[in-house]
């Protein structure tokens, strides 16, 4: 069951990146993320939308999408400490980021995304009782001058309430991104 799952989430990562490299990639990422008993490393492709909103005084309102692979790792599986739970996540994220419009120096950005889960999460007493989950970001960062961005971020993943249990994942992030 749980590699049927995996063989559908690289099918829509398969399916969804070559919609995408019609158009150029704009930056790659790389995250760290910790949270209550579980950790995340998260790799992302990301498509500048090339627009600007509400500009004035040198900054603006932008945004890109977010596409992005991430391998979730719970240390207290079914709450027995030790006891590990791998779980595999894909997501499509829009991506709003308030700016200088040199898009360098200080930013602020805030995302709601949909990412589908390998399995159902069940770590430390918190359940999540569908694949389907919203992920609900906000974060601060830095680009220099040589497009490396740096990026603090919190994060929250919970179904909506579509069904019950939603206890809901929260962590910890820190990005490093490369913008081509």
């Amino acid at each position: 069951m749980r590699f049927i799952h995996l063989r559908h989430l690289l099918t829509c990562l398969a399916l969804t990146a070559a919609h995408g490299a019609a158009q150029a990639l704009d930056a790659a990422s790389l995250e760290l993320a910790v949270g209550e008993k579980v950790q995340m490393v998260r790799v992302g492709a990301q498509w500048d939308w090339e627009r600007r909103w509400f500009q004035s005084n040198g900054t603006h309102l932008g945004g890109y999408w977010d596409l992005s692979l991430a391998q979730w790792r719970g240390t207290h599986y079914q709450n027995i400490e030790g006891k590990t739970q791998d779980i595999t996540s894909i997501g499509l994220t829009p991506v709003l980021r308030f700016q200088q419009d040199s898009k360098k120096g200080f930013y602020a950005e805030a995302r709601i995304g949909i990412h589908l889960l390998s399995e159902l999460y069940d770590n430390d007493n918190n359940h999540l009782s569908t694949s389907f989950q919203f992920g609900d970001e906000v974060g601060v960062g830095y680009v220099f001058n040589n497009k490396l961005d740096i990026g603090l971020k919190l994060q929250h993943f919970s179904n909506g309430g579509i069904k019950k249990p939603n206890d809901g994942i929260d962590f910890t992030s820190i990005r490093v991104r490369y913008i081509f």
